[in-house]
């Protein structure tokens, strides 16, 4: 029986079309169906059905569709008429310059989450942890993507990635492998901070942020496809972040916590870092905006004051 969408599209819709031709009729089927970006997810949907890649196209811009790439991409758009996530789709995200696979178990990592990477990059020149060994704990890895990402760019640097999901461990462990990190990673089962010991350079963590009377407005792509427990931060959103303010010294005593923060939560965020702090430490807080310039990333120095 062949799979049809609600347009009537079937594989023989596509078969014996030029991979532009199939690119264009898909644009045509998501658009109709209100799906933002349907050229842009047509284009990537056509090339992964046809194992083609972009330069692929450039070359053979008339390469017919076959009898199974047909199949593919009428199963693709369903899909995504359905409005899964194009990288669910295709089993991947980019993200900072890498391929990381993406899981029903793990958070589908976005450009805004790039934000946490550039900040720690930044303070990693202004601490030369690119010249000596760093640990990084990343509370709530999913795919991965802050660890594995971290441990790339800084080769000396060793980590350690929690989740409460094994199958979300699952894929880090794989995202390790293929990008070629796993000897210096090491992925854990554990909730927020418990049960982790230090002491570690660097805390980064894109935690559960969304006050849970929230989900049910977010987009079908959020609220449909990604693990709820990826995105329930409680009835305020912030409940993740009291959990790393009032343990942050004992397993990072000396250096940096990095965040992700939801739109308008990096004030609260701040203000709970600064009155967790415990008597002789000073905390520095510093924020970074994303590309659409809101505040995404709180970053906190861990310091002790000098002895008088």
């Amino acid at each position: 029986m062949t799979e049809t969408d609600m347009s009537g599209a079937t594989p023989t819709s596509y078969e014996g079309l030029q991979a532009r031709e199939a690119i264009v009729r898909l644009t045509r089927e998501l658009s109709e169906a209100g799906i933002d970006g349907a050229a842009r997810d047509a284009r990537l949907l056509v090339l992964g059905a046809l194992d083609m890649t972009g330069a692929d196209l450039l070359r053979e811009p008339e390469r017919r569709v076959s009898v199974d790439g047909a199949e593919k991409i009428a199963s693709m758009a369903v899909r995504r008429r359905a409005r899964e996530p194009v990288s669910r789709i295709l089993g991947e995200r980019g993200f900072f310059g890498r391929d990381f696979v993406v899981t029903p178990a793990t958070l589908d990592p976005r450009p805004c989450t790039e934000t946490v990477i550039e900040a720690v990059l930044e303070i990693a020149a202004r601490e030369g942890w690119r010249e000596r060994p760093i640990r990084i704990l990343d509370i709530g890895t999913g795919s991965g993507a802050l660890l594995v990402t971290l441990l790339a760019e800084l080769p000396l640097a060793s980590g350690v990635g929690t989740d409460i999901s094994e199958p979300a461990l699952a894929a880090a462990r794989a995202n390790a492998e293929r990008l070629g990190v796993m000897g210096r990673a090491e992925f854990l089962a554990r909730r927020t901070l418990d049960g982790v010991t230090g002491p570690f350079d660097l805390l980064v963590s894109n935690p559960p942020y969304i006050p849970s009377g929230d989900i049910a407005g977010l987009d079908p792509e959020v609220r449909q496809f990604d693990p709820r427990a990826a995105l329930d931060g409680g009835a305020d959103g912030l409940d993740f972040y009291r959990a790393f303010a009032v343990d942050a010294e004992r397993v990072v005593p000396q250096g940096w916590v990095v965040v992700e923060v939801g739109a308008g939560q990096a004030e609260d965020v701040a203000r709970l870092f600064r009155s967790a702090g415990q008597p002789g430490i000073e905390r520095e807080i510093k924020v970074w905006q994303d590309l659409g310039q809101h505040t995404r990333c709180v970053a906190v120095k861990i310091q002790h004051y000098p002895s008088l």
